[in-house]
């Protein structure tokens, strides 16, 4: 029992974690990732969430053993790490937080049947909205509102997939041919699920600046062992939550040949009218809170992620400048963030397919070079002997590093040739 005390006064990073890739990855890839290709595609989200998990779990050790952020490690290995970095989060700035906000607003207008406004102007409300509540709350708010609402969103969520699997797979019509995954087409499919399963590499910093600020609170900074276990309790749930929303798009769309629109709005149309069709139009407030739920949880965790880690960029390049803590530089990271992803919405008008092509391909490609960057944080003189990673987890990272690498190849190799 006190173990899960503990457990429940430590959530907060690995929840935020958890909140912030069940998003464009779960409810988008991994929903058309069953729906078109079926159950095999249950193997690259493994293997994915696998690979991947020692990248961020060196954001929660580092930063536990440290006191310091990730971006701070970057530093110290060297200059030239902390540019790479700033320039990735650059790039991702342009287009996550656009892409998230972009599915958010179809879903908007569809679950709330909202007539005659365009999705970027359902985007600027949202903005607004969210901007709002990450001014005026901060982290204390952010991680005592998403306890909430990810705790209602796994249960929706294991209600609906219940009643998926109930309702039995659908038909498949006649002289189905299952599409081919190893041609371009699936070959860039793969990148876009497995770029952002559980969610992009370079979020692994977001975990080591929610670490410091909870760390802020009145409990104190927890155990080595304690920390990992709290995020690996949030790893947990979105390696599950994929699984879920698989399993919704391969029971309710696979074999059917019903290909899922790049447009925000038909996109979030047919992802209600696939449950509601196969389930029965009762079930339909299940799946506006596990949809809607999903997309708001992970615009506001990413939103906050990105202006702390800009900002947190900024003071190490520039020791001169101190935004980092201020409340007022905060605001205005946040609304300069919402101003800037709103013009890009406007100008790639409701079509997502782009914004989400471009920030998957984005992330995988650079994955293995955070990856190494993270590895070479956790193995450097500032963390003991005694914390840094076993050799299980070195050797998993160099596996994931060499796994990621060779898909990155094989996408440039089918670009050129």
């Amino acid at each position: 029992m006190s173990k899960i005390k503990t457990l429940l006064r430590n959530l907060g990073p690995g929840l935020l974690f958890a909140s912030m890739a069940i998003g464009t990855s779960h409810l988008v890839l991994s929903t058309k990732a069953g729906a078109q290709y079926g159950w095999v595609m249950i193997i690259p989200i493994v293997l994915a969430n696998v690979f991947k998990y020692p990248f961020f779990e060196f954001g929660v050790r580092y930063t536990n053993v440290t006191n310091k952020t990730l971006i701070e490690g970057y530093l110290n290995r060297g200059r030239g790490y902390l540019w790479f970095y700033a320039f990735i989060t650059l790039i991702t700035t342009f287009t996550i937080l656009a892409a998230l906000y972009t599915v958010t607003a179809g879903l908007f207008i569809n679950l709330f049947k909202v007539s005659g406004v365009s999705v970027g102007m359902v985007a600027l409300g949202l903005f607004a909205f969210i901007s709002s509540l990450l001014i005026i709350g901060r982290y204390k708010f952010l991680e005592v509102s998403l306890k909430f609402v990810v705790s209602i969103l796994f249960v929706a969520l294991i209600v609906t997939t219940a009643l998926v699997v109930f309702k039995g797979q659908v038909t498949e019509v006649e002289n189905f041919t299952p599409p081919p995954i190893f041609n371009e087409i699936g070959i860039l499919f793969l990148i876009s699920l497995m770029g952002w399963m559980p969610t992009t590499v370079e979020a692994s910093s977001w975990v080591s600046l929610w670490s410091i600020e909870k760390w802020k609170g009145r409990h104190g900074k927890p155990s080595l062992r304690e920390s990992l276990q709290e995020f690996n309790t949030g790893y947990l749930i979105t390696a599950i939550l994929a699984i879920f929303f698989l399993t919704i798009g391969c029971m309710t769309l696979y074999g059917t040949q019903t290909e899922l629109s790049g447009n925000a709005i038909t996109f979030a149309d047919q992802v209600v009218q696939l449950f509601t069709t196969h389930i029965g139009p009762w079930a339909y407030i299940f799946i506006a809170i596990s949809a809607f739920a999903t997309m708001f949880s992970t615009c506001m965790t990413a939103h906050d992620a990105v202006t702390r880690v800009a900002l947190d960029i900024i003071d190490l390049l520039n020791p001169k400048v101190k935004l980092t803590g201020k409340k007022g530089y905060f605001a205005l990271g946040v609304l300069v963030l919402a101003a800037v992803n709103f013009v890009v919405i406007a100008t790639f008008s409701a079509n997502m397919g782009k914004l989400v092509a471009l920030a998957t391909f984005v992330s995988f490609v650079v994955a293995p070079i955070i990856g190494y960057m993270n590895l070479k944080n956790v193995m450097s003189e500032e963390i003991p002997e005694t914390h840094r990673p076993k050799k299980a987890l070195r050797i998993l990272t160099y596996l994931g590093i060499v796994f990621l690498s060779l898909f990155s190849l094989l996408y440039f190799w089918m670009i050129v040739f």
